[in-house]
This record gives structure tokens, sequence and C-alpha cells, in this order.
């Protein structure tokens, strides 16, 4: 059995601090979470915050898409090689 992994997205904001969760592949679940977040009025977390917090996860996604893409340049480049 392959272990879950977990990410998490934080915002310091003022004197409260917003934790967001989540498993890898479930993004679209946080991006509803912070929707819902930013509609709460008991709480300071607007719509600034979620979209700041939603310009992290994509910047996030990016990096690893261009990790997965490199180690499989390299891997055909070694493969190319023997």
């Amino acid at each position: 059995m392959v272990p879950e992994m977990r990410r998490q997205l934080v915002l310091n904001k003022g004197e409260e601090k917003f934790i967001f969760r989540y498993e890898v592949g479930k993004e679209d679940e946080l991006i509803d979470a912070l929707i819902d977040q930013a509609k709460d009025e008991r709480t300071d977390f607007d719509w600034f915050d979620a979209a700041v917090l939603s310009f992290k996860l994509t910047q996030s996604l990016i990096y690893q898409a261009d990790k997965l893409l490199q180690s499989g340049y390299e891997q055909e480049f070694e493969r190319s090689n023997l």
C-alpha cells in the first residue's frame, strides 16, 4: 500500500494563521475549501487571500511538473547512452 502524500499551504495574516492541508491529487478540493473560507464572514480570510494561496498552489504544481519532466528527460538520456 502506497502512503498518501500530504501537503499544506499556510497563510499568516495578522494574528491569524490559516493552514490548509490536502492530499496530492486533491488540489481541486483545496480550491473549493479556499472558496468556502473566503465566503465565510466569520474570519478575516478574504478573496485576496484565496487568490494568493491559489497562486502558491499553481506555482507548486508547476514546480512539481517541471521536476517530473526533468527526471523523465534524464532517464531517457541515460537509456539512450547505454
